[in-house]
């Protein structure tokens, strides 16, 4: 008779699992709750301060009074700018090194690449794109030098996405694909990309929300301390939201502390409309999935 099969040892193992869950619970708890306390103390110190003046208004008295609204829109501006020039390009990149490239030592230096990319220091980036975008290219500081500079930043994190996700889409439907006549670019523009949406919006997503907190590619390429007008050209420096509230609680003497809290509120909800705009994209993406 087998002992692991004795009743003595399926107990035995049953208290183990119960142990590792109960385990891996009590560590979650702990994890999440300092987040968790987080998020409510910004919510409580800054809620009071979210209204529709301060939402819509110009800053004032030295930033000590009046709305976030140019900082607002800076930070949508700056979003949308390294959505444009990152997603295309991301994606791109990631269905070459998926479906086309093959498999040798340059691309396998290309991976490690964007593997090494993806972990550089934000600052790195921005003293990058100063020297590119800002002094070789004369773009200046504005939304365009700093959106390519965001761009920049968040292309590995897409590319590697793409990449995982082109890969987990099983084989049989390129084989499929291939048997019914179709071309490799058919099957993947009709099949493999609709498939592996869910993960490649998950990559996206992530990338913005990191190019939306930033503050330092910014600080050096296209954020103001302070704007009194909204920009009007992709020429034009800008406020935003991180280098806003980097700004106002270190910069300036005697600054409202319900002013910092409600910024860095408006940020977290920000990122949080961002996350759950991609959720209902990827789950209505998951529900279409045919394995």
């Amino acid at each position: 008779m087998n002992t692991a099969n004795k009743p003595g040892a399926i107990t035995t193992r049953k208290v183990k699992d119960s142990f590792g869950y109960t385990l891996i619970h009590i560590i979650s708890f702990f994890t999440i709750l300092p987040i968790i306390g987080i998020v409510l103390y910004i919510i409580y110190n800054g809620a009071p301060t979210l209204t529709w003046d301060f939402l819509t208004s110009m800053p004032a008295n030295g930033m000590k009074a009046g709305g976030i609204l140019p900082a607002i829109v800076g930070t949508l501006y700056l979003t949308i700018g390294t959505a444009i020039f990152s997603v295309p390009l991301g994606v791109a990149a990631g269905i070459y090194l998926a479906e086309y490239a093959p498999h040798n030592n340059w691309t396998r230096i290309i991976r490690i690449a964007i593997i090494s990319l993806a972990g550089i220091p934000s600052v790195v980036y921005g003293l990058f794109g100063l020297g590119m975008f800002v002094l070789f290219l004369k773009l200046g500081n504005s939304i365009l030098s700093a959106s390519l500079t965001l761009a920049i930043m968040t292309l590995p994190t897409i590319i590697s996405t793409t990449e995982e996700a082109m890969r987990v889409v099983p084989e049989r439907f390129r084989v499929v694909c291939g048997s019914l006549g179709a071309t490799k670019w058919q099957g993947i523009r009709r099949i493999i990309l609709p498939e592996a949406m869910p993960g490649i919006l998950t990559g996206v997503i992530l990338g913005l929300e990191r190019a939306a907190g930033e503050t330092a590619p910014i600080l050096f390429t296209g954020a103001t301390f302070f704007l009194p007008h909204l920009p009007t050209s992709p020429l034009d420096a800008t406020m935003a939201l991180p280098y806003h509230i980097f700004v106002i609680s270190t910069q300036v003497p005697g600054m409202p502390l319900q002013i910092q809290f409600g910024s860095v509120l408006v940020l977290l909800i920000f990122v949080l409309i961002m996350n759950i705009w991609a959720t209902t994209i990827r789950n209505r993406a998951r529900r279409r999935r045919q394995w």
